[in-house]
């Protein structure tokens, strides 16, 4: 449905007119959107809107919606990769950085819950990497992390799925409670159609040295230890 833009959006309409566009601009505009209304109020007619340009002009940027809900995406996952500013470095051990990684993907969901959802289920960069740490670059300083750390590479790679098993299973009840769909009303596209030996992995070593684990389909197993664990867990409450 068309939401006609109240005298206040056509006043930042008209002013940010004068602004060039750029995909940046609207995927920030995006957001603001989906953070105050929903991923239900964006669409690309809405966008124009609230951008004071016609829709037509947005296709320059992006070229279509999916690729917009795409771009949000990389956004708020951006900010997880390693900088010279992340405050934990190899000297810290690895359970630092897990716990600063973990703290990162948490503010996401806090911060932007109508979001996170759409973070936890799409698809993620290649089709043995698992949502929310969902790019190769967030994947590569983890595994790179705890490999550097000692970690095997079948360790390694364990680590990664529990980890992000935790991460999911946790936040997308936090995002809920918040607001949030549990799955959002979004079809999801059909992901990455090229063969994992297509994917541009040279930049990326330690998950290509990793492929095999990464890949491996262990979800029963994975079940039933994190069930135990469950169960032992509230064993040793009731000591």
């Amino acid at each position: 449905m068309t939401h006609p833009a109240g005298p206040e959006a056509r006043a930042r309409g008209t002013n940010e007119a004068r602004v060039p566009l750029s995909r940046e601009r609207i995927v920030l505009e995006a957001l603001r959107v989906v953070d105050e209304e929903g991923l239900q109020a964006l669409s690309m007619r809405r966008l124009g809107s609230e951008l004071g340009v016609e829709a037509m002009s947005l296709y320059r940027y992006v070229s279509g919606r999916e690729d917009l809900l795409e771009a949000l995406v990389s956004h708020l996952t951006d900010g997880l990769r390693r900088t010279a500013q992340t405050p934990v470095s190899a000297e810290d051990g690895w359970q630092a950085y897990i716990q600063w990684l973990a703290h990162e993907v948490r503010a996401v969901a806090h911060d932007h819950p109508q979001l996170f959802p759409l973070v936890a289920t799409r698809h993620p960069a290649a089709p043995w990497l698992r949502p929310p740490l969902r790019s190769l670059e967030v994947v590569e300083d983890f595994l790179s992390v705890l490999t550097d750390q000692g970690f095997g590479d079948e360790a390694a790679a364990a680590t990664y799925r529990a980890f992000t098993s935790f991460l999911v299973g946790h936040l997308l009840l936090e995002a809920s409670q918040m607001g949030a769909p549990m799955v959002p009303d979004e079809p999801l596209d059909e992901g990455d159609e090229r063969s994992t030996s297509a994917l541009a992995l040279d930049d990326f070593p330690t998950i290509q040295r990793l492929e095999p684990f990464l890949s491996e389909d262990r979800s029963d197993e994975e079940f039933e230890i994190s069930l135990e664990e469950l169960i032992d867990r509230i064993e040793r409450q009731l000591r």
